[in-house]
Parts: C-alpha cells; sequence; structure tokens
C-alpha cells in the first residue's frame, strides 16, 4: 500500500509539472568550461543553394577547429516557415535547437514560452566572450561594427533577442530593352504613376493577339513575388497606418482600400499579377514575359537573361539587359524599402555552459570569413560594416559582370543597391502576432487580384466583407496579447477547475489515509 501511495506522490507530481514550459533565466558562468565536450544544434535555411550549404559546412569545420570540444550538428530546412513550426512543435517538449537562423516576427512567438530564447544582452557586452571579447578564438565584430539599423531589428520587448546574419531587400528588375522599345526611359527612381503607366502601355496587342511589347502571346507587364510586402510597402510610403508597436492592428482602413483598388484596377486590365496566382516573376521575365518584377535582393541570382539559377528551359529565354532599381516609390525625396533577411537566435537550455557554447558559435556566423562567403552566394549584405569594408568584399563588388557566377552583374548590383540605401530601409513593429499580421497583409492584395479575375465587383461591401474573413481567417483580433505577468488570462477553463479540484480531493484522500494509519500502528502499540 504504502509503494502504492509512493506512486501516487509521484504521479501528482508529474502532473502538477508536466506542460509547463518555464525556465529559468540564463546566468552567464563565470568562464567557458574547455574541460567539457558540447553537442549543438543549428537549424538553418538554404534555400537549395548548394554554395550557401558549402559555406554553413565550412563555417563549422573552422569553427570545430577553434573549439574541437564543440561540435556542431547542422539542420537544413527550405523554409523558414517550417523552421517556426518545428520551434513552435519542439517548445513544449524542451527539444529546441540551440541555435536558429529565423526572423524577428518568429521570435517575438518563441518568447511566449517564458525565457525560451535568451536574452543576448549580456553575453555581447561580456569582456572576455562577448562581441570582440578578449577570450574569444576568433576575429568577432565589434558592437560598433554591426549596422546600427540591422542591430536594431533584433530588439523585442526592449531587449535584444537576435543578431543579424544577411540583410536583403527588395528589388525591382526591369528589361530594359521591352521598356525602350515601348518609348519610355527608365529613371533612377521609379514611381508608382510611372510603373502603372508602363505597364499599362504594354497590354496593347497586335491583331494577331501577341503582345507589341514582346511579340509573344503571354505577357504579364508588371508581376510582384511578395504581396505582404507589397502592401506593407505602399502603406509605409504613404505614412498610412499598418499597427502600432504595442501590436494594436491598424490595415483596415481607408488608404488600404484605395491601394486595393488600385491595384485591382491594373489587375482587370492585364497590367498586373502575383506570384501566387502566375508564377514565379524571374520565370517570366527571363522569357521576355514581363517588362518588371520584383523579388527579393537575395533572389537577384535567379533573375536575368544570364541568371546562373535560371528555372526556365535555355529555349525559353530571350537577351535582354537588365537594370536594377529601386522598388517604386510614392515620394521619390523620401525612399522607404523594406528590410528584410534572416537572423540569428539562441534557445536557453538547462545548462548554462551549453548556452555559451551556443552563443561561440552563433557569434563565430557574424566573422568576415562567414559574412563575405554567404554574401556572395546571392545578394544578399553582410550586416557588419567591417566585412562590407574589407578587402575580399569590396573586391568582389568591384570584379560585377566578369562573369555569369559568383561575379553576376545582377546580383551585385542589387547588394549594392541595399548599400547604397541602408538608411532607406524600414521595419515593421515585432510582436506575438505580427507574423500573421504580415500574411493578412498578403492576403488582402491576392484575395483583391483573384477576384478581379472572377470578374467579382469590387466594391465597398466587398472590401468590408474581405476585412472580417481576413482578420477571423488570421485571428487578427487576438494578436498583440500575451501571456506575460500582468496580462488578464480571465477565468480558468473548466477543465482546468475540475483537475485542481481532482488533485485537491486525492491530496486530503491520502492525509486521511496517512492519520488514519497512524493511529493505528499507535493502538497496536
Amino acid at each position: 500500500m504504502r509503494k502504492l501511495l509512493v506512486l501516487l506522490l509521484v504521479c501528482l507530481f508529474l502532473t502538477g509539472c508536466h506542460g509547463s514550459r518555464s525556465r529559468e533565466m540564463f546566468v552567464m558562468p563565470d568562464h567557458f568550461d574547455d574541460s567539457r565536450t558540447y553537442n549543438i544544434t543549428f537549424w538553418a535555411k538554404n534555400d537549395t543553394n548548394k554554395n550557401q550549404t558549402a559555406v554553413y559546412k565550412q563555417a563549422i569545420e573552422d569553427f570545430e577547429k577553434l573549439y574541437p570540444n564543440i561540435k556542431v550538428h547542422m539542420k537544413l530546412y527550405t523554409d523558414y516557415g517550417k523552421i517556426y513550426n518545428d520551434v513552435i512543435t519542439n517548445i513544449g517538449t524542451d527539444t529546441t535547437p540551440n541555435v536558429a537562423i529565423t526572423y524577428p516576427d518568429h521570435i517575438a512567438a518563441y518568447l511566449e514560452g517564458q525565457n525560451t530564447v535568451v536574452s543576448l544582452d549580456e553575453l555581447m557586452v561580456d569582456e572576455e566572450y562577448g562581441l570582440n571579447g578578449s577570450a574569444l578564438r576568433f576575429d568577432s565584430p565589434s558592437k560598433d561594427e554591426i549596422v546600427p539599423a540591422f542591430l536594431e531589428e533584433g530588439i523585442i520587448q526592449n531587449h535584444q533577442y537576435a543578431l543579424p546574419y544577411m540583410r536583403s531587400t527588395e528589388a525591382l528588375y526591369i528589361n530594359k530593352d521591352l521598356v525602350e522599345k515601348l518609348g519610355y526611359s527608365i529613371p533612377d527612381v521609379i514611381t508608382w504613376d510611372w510603373i502603372w503607366e508602363v505597364s499599362e502601355a504594354a497590354t496593347k496587342k497586335n491583331a494577331d493577339g501577341t503582345y507589341v511589347a514582346n511579340g509573344q502571346k503571354v505577357l504579364i507587364p508588371f508581376i510582384y513575388k511578395s504581396t505582404d510586402n507589397m502592401l506593407i510597402s505602399m502603406l509605409k510610403q504613404k505614412g498610412a497606418p499598418y499597427s502600432t508597436e504595442a501590436g494594436h492592428v491598424e490595415i483596415f482602413n481607408d488608404e488600404t482600400t484605395d491601394l486595393l483598388e488600385e491595384i485591382g484596377e491594373h489587375t482587370k486590365s492585364g497590367a498586373f499579377s502575383t506570384f501566387k496566382i502566375s508564377g514565379y516573376p524571374a520565370n517570366f521575365l527571363n522569357a521576355g514575359q514581363a517588362l518588371f518584377a520584383i523579388d527579393s535582393t537575395a533572389g537577384a541570382t535567379w533573375m536575368g537573361a544570364d541568371a546562373p539559377l535560371s528555372d526556365i528551359a535555355e529555349d525559353s529565354k530571350v537577351e535582354f539587359e537588365t537594370v536594377v532599381r529601386p522598388i517604386p516609390q510614392y515620394d521619390v525625396e523620401n525612399i522607404k524599402m523594406i528590410s528584410q533577411g534572416p537572423s540569428i537566435t539562441i534557445f536557453n537550455k538547462k545548462d548554462p555552459q551549453v548556452v555559451l557554447a551556443s552563443w561561440l558559435f552563433a557569434q563565430y556566423l557574424l566573422s568576415d570569413e562567414v559574412q563575405v562567403a554567404y554574401a556572395k552566394t546571392e545578394g544578399y549584405l553582410p550586416v557588419t560594416k567591417k566585412a562590407m569594408d574589407s578587402k575580399e568584399y569590396q573586391e568582389y563588388l568591384s570584379r560585377a559582370g566578369q562573369d555569369n557566377e559568383e561575379h553576376y552583374r545582377v546580383k551585385i548590383d542589387a547588394a549594392k543597391l541595399l548599400m547604397d540605401h541602408t538608411e532607406d530601409t524600414f521595419v515593421t513593429p515585432v510582436f506575438n502576432g505580427s507574423a500573421s499580421l504580415r500574411n493578412a497583409a498578403g492576403e488582402l492584395v491576392e484575395s483583391t487580384v483573384k477576384s478581379v479575375k472572377r470578374k467579382e465587383e469590387i466594391d465597398q461591401d466587398y472590401f468590408e466583407t474581405l476585412y472580417r474573413k481576413t482578420e477571423g481567417l488570421y485571428h487578427l483580433d487576438q494578436v498583440g496579447t500575451s501571456s506575460m505577468e500582468g496580462q488578464d488570462l480571465g477565468p480558468l477553463p473548466t477543465s482546468s477547475k475540475i483537475l485542481l479540484i481532482s488533485l485537491a480531493v486525492v491530496w486530503v484522500g491520502i492525509l486521511v489515509y496517512v492519520i488514519r494509519d497512524k493511529m493505528k500502528q499507535k493502538q497496536k502499540a
């Protein structure tokens, strides 16, 4: 019977602890214990680019030579969303990776698990192991050598929870030949009025059904890859509401309606479409079937007649000159373009030494060797001024166009675009649910374009219904709420109440049993 009691007590203890995601806050160790062996997991995205995989593998190999007692085990993903989903799934079982390449929007959700993600504030300034610390075995950048705007993107809830890894923005890739064939010259900064005008002009057809611009029967004058970025950038350029820093959703407004109506008009004429509806912008651009394609600067290796990673058949490609420009603007004197690109975050573990080992590897990813090597794979920009100013990177930029592989001109032009406009980039507020809001922005554009193509009526009633559906689909009425201290969580669920009452009854039963057992023992004595 007593064994049964012990078993019951253990079960009750485990029941009380089950499901808890809280963990002790990370405390910086006095020193790094070199006598131990550490195995850390690293989750990253390589976008199916073998060159990126090679950079990661080389970085791990070089790091392990410096720290033989730290073994890095990499898991590669082809989608940041899959990393996010796996992390969320693993938080409950305490099997998150040690280091991950992710986005601040995602980190805001991870933070709902108390002390799940490590605040980097203390680690960054540690004299021995912090940025450019005295005990490091590699040349780490100092905090001042990281581009301030990029570093600030990792600040969430007033703490540094992420380091920037690479940065990109969006670029407008232009088929110069087709634009000039229509009688237009390309300005240094494109306006929305100009791009809509040229796109509409490109919809004209010959008597045989082919387009005047390209002589083909297929043409999408203007195609946008990321429609969430499209609407967010338009709103930012206009100074229109999107969300507050506190997480209040403001996207459903008159300015949004006006923009969606404008997008709908150009969809109706055949001047505009999106990636989700028509396909990859690069495929249309490279086949001479688009004048304008907006995609990430990180995707520049897919864009243009000589693109090394072009996905279409050789006989489908056409020769043309590719020009890279900032995305269209409403005010050419006040350029606004979104900042994007992956960041590095570290997950908390029971052993502070494991966290410190993870920090050493994460910090190594900011070294010049890794930053420059990875930036060369696509149109990314290193996140440190130190790497950007390095002899190797400057030589890389100077050799633009010497070949169509590492020095592919369009790729380097895209990187230079961000380098020249770093101060013109912006980010949206980060909070729990900001990723959902971003997805909702894209859904508004995609739904509008689909409805126009289906010849549905686009009026005020349509947008009111669209806004209600989108708000419900992405649970935007719950965005910004948090389980953090001070939040009113409301009454306990019925199931929780039943569990607590049941536990109380069991404990009372145990107490009664113990008292009766002791009384019997006294009577026998």
